[in-house]
């Protein structure tokens, strides 16, 4: 049974190129902290690294771990698989670890509806403005305008989902962004208080879409 010396679930979710995976890397490195390594059918880029960045299967190993009912959360983005299995995860966070889910909005709604008797606390990380947004995706993608193209769509639909999280962080300077989510989560797990204006966010989320 899980008790309070267990660790918590972070999750950390974002439209493509809002940050989220740079700012999981920076929380990982607390004590305590640790990064869920996610099973994914794409292919890795050149800094990427197997079973340190991800574990990168084909389809069909994708396909057995699913139908053998393997992952806490999965789910087909642009095309590709993503998702988490369940064993590392438990084992972690009953060893005290808290565990950071690098994770899309379909992921985080799959980890909440299991309802699993540990701590939950969950991020959705957003950029400053869609033109700062289109300038890191275009910074990424340099080859390929319709990858960027793409993932601007998919942003306008991604952004409205910000409404599910316990909290949601405007990326407009890295190491803010960090210590907001740091101080939030110590205040979670403490039972201090919380710096946070849902206005503010609410604002901004209008901003963006329309």
């Amino acid at each position: 049974m899980p008790s309070e010396k267990d660790g918590v679930m972070i999750v950390l979710s974002s439209p493509s190129g809002a940050g989220k995976t740079t700012l999981a890397s920076m929380l990982s490195k607390l004590d305590n902290f640790k990064v869920s390594i996610s099973h994914t059918t794409r292919q890795p880029r050149l800094s990427e690294t197997n079973e340190k960045d991800y574990y990168f299967v084909n389809e069909t190993e994708f396909k057995r771990l699913i139908k053998n009912e393997e992952f806490l959360e999965y789910a087909k983005v642009f095309n590709n698989y993503y998702g988490t299995t369940r064993t590392p995860v438990i084992n972690e966070l009953d060893n005290g670890k808290n565990v950071l889910f690098d994770i899309d909005w379909q992921g985080a709604d799959q980890i909440k509806n299991k309802r699993l008797d540990y701590k939950l606390i969950t991020f959705f990380i957003l950029p400053p403005s869609k033109e700062v947004l289109f300038k890191r995706l275009s910074n990424r993608h340099m080859k390929d305008k319709l990858i960027v193209e793409e993932r601007m769509k998919q942003f306008g639909r991604d952004v409205l989902h910000w409404i599910n999280y316990d909290y949601v962080i405007i990326n407009d300077n890295l190491e803010n962004c960090y210590l907001k989510i740091f101080n939030l989560i110590e205040a979670e797990i403490n039972n201090g208080s919380k710096d946070y204006d849902v206005e503010y966010v609410r604002n901004h989320v209008e901003k963006l879409i329309s």
